[in-house]
């Protein structure tokens, strides 16, 4: 089922999510859904919070960046068959010179910006069957998880913004959030009025 992704200005977005249980209810419909909901948006990452639920879950599928010419061919051979589930995630370690890329996100859509984000991370995680998974990941791929990982402590990446570029932007932010906007995929907008 194709849910809704919340739009920038909406609380959930800003809230730190919480760790779950393996028991969590209706679990596997739950990431089904958001498999669903990122192809259906043609997304790479979609986490938990972006379809209304704080709780520590995100998923990544890099295939689509793997089209990307100017990608290095052994970097888009990683891309390719990178597809996975992150259950209550925490990065132990971000290591590697910083560097700039541009960045969107779903629950932002028509807004892009360089985000400096680390080149390398290990992190730990839970698989789907709750198996606990230690692992580095760098490039594209430790870009993607750096972004979706901020969605579960509340950060978007328009956060990681200088207040100029904030300022500049900040038109298009509230349009977004008074959904003033046309997207092809389903957006739940918050009653709270952003100023």
């Amino acid at each position: 089922m194709i849910l809704p992704i919340l739009a920038y200005g909406h609380p959930v977005l800003k809230s730190k999510a919480k760790n779950i249980t393996h028991d969590y209810k209706n679990l596997t419909q739950i990431i089904d859904n958001m498999w669903e909901t990122m192809y259906n948006a043609n997304g790479v990452g979609l986490a938990a919070p972006q379809v209304g639920l704080s709780i520590r879950l995100f998923i990544i599928d890099t295939k689509p960046f793997s089209d990307d010419e100017t990608i290095v061919k052994d970097e888009r051979s990683k891309l390719k068959s990178f597809k996975k589930v992150f259950i209550n995630p925490e990065i132990l370690d971000q290591h590697g010179d910083a560097w700039d890329f541009n960045e969107g996100c779903l629950s932002i859509p028509d807004v892009r910006a360089d985000i400096k984000r680390s080149k390398s991370i290990f992190i730990k995680y839970c698989d789907i069957n709750f198996k606990e998974e230690i692992a580095e990941f760098d490039g594209l791929i430790a870009r993607v998880v750096q972004h979706e990982y901020d969605h579960i402590e509340g950060i978007l990446f328009t956060d990681k913004l200088s207040s100029l570029k904030r300022k500049l932007m900040r038109r298009k932010l509230l349009d977004i959030s008074r959904g003033k906007i046309s997207t092809d995929y389903i957006m739940k907008f918050s009653k709270n009025k952003i100023k």
